[in-house]
């Protein structure tokens, strides 16, 4: 399973930097939500969806919104995660992560890996930690794929 962690930096070149350091942002003493299988590019398009009511087209079109960073020539890359999605994951409510975490469990993406909802809540919960972390620090939100 390849791992899929996501964590705050302060720019792109700081996000790549990660590269560089074996075991990834973990190991480089970054803010980091440790995920398994929680593709940064479609699966975090469609929590995008559940969580603004954008299409998923839209979604894909935001900057930032899963772009690849770096080259796969190694064993991991490093993605951005939209700032609008950031944003949300920042200012919602409990309830709305709730909501939210019913709808993105419902896709293709999180029903093959077998997440259940109580599972997506919790991914969700800590997402939206480390999206207020990052904003109140004006830091911005990457994944580390580790391939």
């Amino acid at each position: 399973m390849p791992l899929s962690d996501y964590f705050s930096a302060a720019d792109d070149r700081a996000a790549i930097a990660v590269l560089q350091t074996r075991g990834g942002p973990e190991k480089a003493g970054l803010d980091v939500v440790l995920l398994e299988n929680i593709d940064p590019v479609v699966a975090m398009a469609r929590l995008e969806v559940a969580m603004t009511g954008c299409s998923y087209e839209e979604a894909r079109e935001l900057p930032r919104s899963g772009e690849q960073l770096s080259s796969p020539e190694g064993e991991s890359l490093v993605v951005s995660v939209s700032d609008s999605l950031a944003g949300a994951l920042a200012a919602a409510s409990r309830d709305d992560l709730v909501r939210s975490a019913e709808l993105w469990s419902m896709t293709d993406e999180l029903r093959e890996e077998g997440i259940s909802v109580e599972v997506t809540v919790e991914i969700l919960e800590e997402l939206a930690g480390l999206a207020h972390r990052a904003l109140a620090s004006r830091m911005l939100l990457y994944c580390w794929l580790a391939l």
